[in-house]
């Protein structure tokens, strides 16, 4: 019987280390659903371990083959560039293994699923879903496509469970933030308003989200506004893991492309157009003795 590749879990990396341990958490319970495999996780910056220590850890384990899932919710620069270079990086330290790379998270059902219940978690039971506006929040990045698919992932939430409205904002690097969001739902007549984290888990990022909606909400004492969890480690989302393994594995790989700014010149990005991508520094990785983050560029590709 032709033993399965195995499975390395790529993370952003956080500061928070609630938020890092609840990665390497979600790494153990993975594996310990699927003890025919070989699975290991890390990070490509902020948290240990580094990306580079978990292949390490594989190959230490005779691995030679390797499917990489990116635990990420959308297709942002880190799902699209530097953890393809990093993997590039781990090929050439490691020569005779081999990889594919899978696709991000979301939007997908499983997902969905999830959030509706922290909605349903932060409302009161009383409460009209008509009459509930949600506002969900995403990471924010530079990419508009990434941010894009936030605006996807909110509208796929509203369609057929009856909130009046669910609004879109970032905590970091796009427009609209919070507090702009906020003040969107409640031009629009919002009286309750539930802010859902679009996150896996607790984060600094998470909790910056609570506390700019806590101080809105005392500003405007007139609107009802509630704070909803992240996704944290739910059965579906050990699920989809490894749904995204198995069709990394099996080939069946969909990663949009139509708008990834560094295939198509998007007004304003132009010069990202085929532009090489370097893996992160992280300063737990000791290199191997081939330095830190300093090797050779690698154009962007989402499979190897």
């Amino acid at each position: 019987m032709t033993t399965p590749p195995a499975l390395l879990i790529a993370g952003h990396g956080t500061r928070d280390d609630a938020g890092a341990e609840a990665f390497r958490a979600f790494v153990r319970e993975l594996g310990r659903r699927r003890p025919d495999l070989p699975v290991a996780g890390g990070f490509i910056e902020l948290s240990p371990p580094p990306l580079g220590e978990a292949v390490a850890e594989l190959v230490e384990r005779r691995v030679r083959r390797f499917a990489a899932v990116p635990l990420m919710l959308v297709s942002a620069g880190h799902a699209k560039g530097d953890i393809p270079a990093a993997l590039a990086r781990e090929k050439e330290r490691h020569p005779g293994l081999t990889y594919t790379y899978g696709r991000p998270l979301g939007p997908h059902p499983s997902l969905l699923r999830v959030l509706e219940r922290r909605l349903a978690e932060a409302v009161d039971p009383s409460w009209d879903p008509a009459e509930v506006t949600v506002l969900l929040v995403g990471r924010g990045s530079t990419d508009p496509d990434a941010n894009a698919e936030v605006f996807k992932a909110a509208r796929l939430l509203w369609e057929g469970r009856g909130y009046a409205g669910v609004e879109t904002a970032f905590v970091s690097l796009a427009a609209p933030d919070v507090p702009s969001g906020l003040d969107r739902c409640a031009r629009l007549g919002a009286r309750r308003i539930v802010v859902l984290p679009y996150f896996l888990f607790t984060g600094i990022l998470p909790d910056r989200v609570r506390t700019q909606t806590e101080e809105w909400a005392t500003a405007h004492p007139d609107t009802e506004v509630r704070s909803a969890d992240v996704i944290g480690p739910e059965p579906e989302l050990l699920d989809l893991v490894l749904e995204r393994y198995e069709e990394a594995v099996k080939g069946d790989l969909r990663m949009n492309c139509d708008s990834c700014v560094y295939r198509i010149a998007l007004p304003g990005f132009e010069d990202k157009v085929g532009l090489p991508q370097q893996p992160h520094f992280h300063p737990d990785d000791d290199g191997h003795h081939h330095g830190h983050g300093h090797g050779h560029a690698h154009s962007h590709s989402h499979a190897h």
